[in-house]
């Protein structure tokens, strides 16, 4: 039976790339060795970093613009600390619109000061503040694009007097902004990317190194610009699988295309839970996540038959995050609209035998 995978990360790739990453684990680029044991010097492998490499900036339309693309390691968890650590001199201005948002934020607090200017905790972090003031004085601010638990997006972002550092892990790559209006963005690569294991980090060089802070090798973007991503080993595999759905989607017609898609989905899911009576949205439908659909069953609604339902029809890891419960549809670039017909028709089921 055919899987259709709603899984919040790691997710759910295309299907050439799943084919040409396995081909690569027996025989890379016909040497006779599999990816994973080959050289990260070696010429082959350097090619794939700089393909990589180039492939986000041109989808991201920030070539020759100032930008330095990184593959880092540690996850969008270690960027909470990289960025700080790099950015922050005097006072750092964060919008707190969620757990990964709060969390970056925990982290800020260690290197220096930190003005929280909006948040949206108070009611679940079901909607994104709006109208807040960015602090003139501030080093940087910080938001986080998409909140995978939440199931909420910025849709417009706010002109801002300071640079803009965006966590985009979960919705980077899959509509059309202007990226240039952001000074440094970071993405774990196993929401919409690549495999878990490498994260993703671009950022305008002229920001760096006004700090006058020494720090260490390992959190220093310097370091990892002049090493071209290479100071320590990178994650080899992590960030070929990454180029290999970058080539994708470039084929496929860029972010334009991918977001037509991710559109038409969004619609009909949503479509959906607003008709069907045994089912309620959890975000604010204003800010509604195009890439990860958070919704409850209506009150006094039991779930068993409509769990079995679901799973009966080959739907994976629909189940929503521990904190909050319910289901999360989480629908990145590669998820097939024909996979959320199949949810679709599920929830029609379901009522129907209510």
């Amino acid at each position: 039976m055919k899987k259709h995978n709603y899984s919040a990360g790691p997710c759910i790739l295309p299907q050439e790339v799943f084919e040409q990453a396995a081909a690569s684990v027996l025989n890379f680029n016909n040497l006779n060795l599999s990816i994973l044991e080959v050289s990260h010097r070696s010429k082959d492998i350097v090619a794939v970093m700089e393909e990589a490499q180039a492939l986000v900036l041109e989808l991201l339309n920030l070539e020759n613009k100032g930008y330095e693309v990184l593959f880092l390691q540690g996850g969008a968890s270690l960027q909470f600390l990289m960025a700080p650590y790099n950015l922050l001199k005097s006072k750092a201005a964060y919008l707190d619109t969620g757990t990964w948002s709060s969390n970056a934020i925990k982290e800020a607090k260690y290197i220096g000061n930190v003005e929280v200017v909006a948040s949206s905790k108070e009611n679940g972090y079901r909607h994104i503040p709006k109208g807040f003031n960015i602090p003139s004085d501030a080093d940087y601010f910080h938001c986080t694009s998409n909140n995978t638990i939440y199931g909420t997006q910025i849709k417009s972002f706010q002109n801002s007097p300071v640079p803009v550092v965006c966590d985009m892990s979960s919705d980077i790559f899959s509509r059309v902004l202007d990226f240039s209006k952001f000074d440094l963005i970071y993405a774990g690569a196993q929401k919409n990317m690549g495999p878990a294991g490498t994260t993703l980090v671009v950022v305008k060089k002229d920001l760096l190194g006004k700090t006058g802070r020494a720090i260490p090798a390992i959190l220093d973007y310097e370091t990892h610009i002049a090493k071209e991503s290479m100071f320590n080993t990178p994650a080899v595999f992590a960030v070929y699988v990454s180029m290999l759905t970058l080539r994708w989607l470039k084929n496929l017609g860029g972010i334009s295309a991918i977001e037509k898609i991710n559109n038409a989905k969004a619609e009909l899911l949503y479509a959906e839970i607003d008709r069907n009576p045994l089912f309620k949205g959890y975000a604010s439908p204003d800010d509604r996540s195009n890439m990860n659909v958070t919704f409850n069953l209506a009150d006094g609604v039991s779930g068993e038959v409509f769990d079995g339902l679901w799973k009966a029809a080959g739907i994976n890891g629909l189940n929503g995050h521990r904190s909050v419960g319910g289901y999360r549809a989480s629908m990145y670039n590669a998820l097939p609209l024909e996979s959320v017909q199949v949810l679709v028709e599920a929830m029609q089921t379901f009522e129907k035998k209510a």
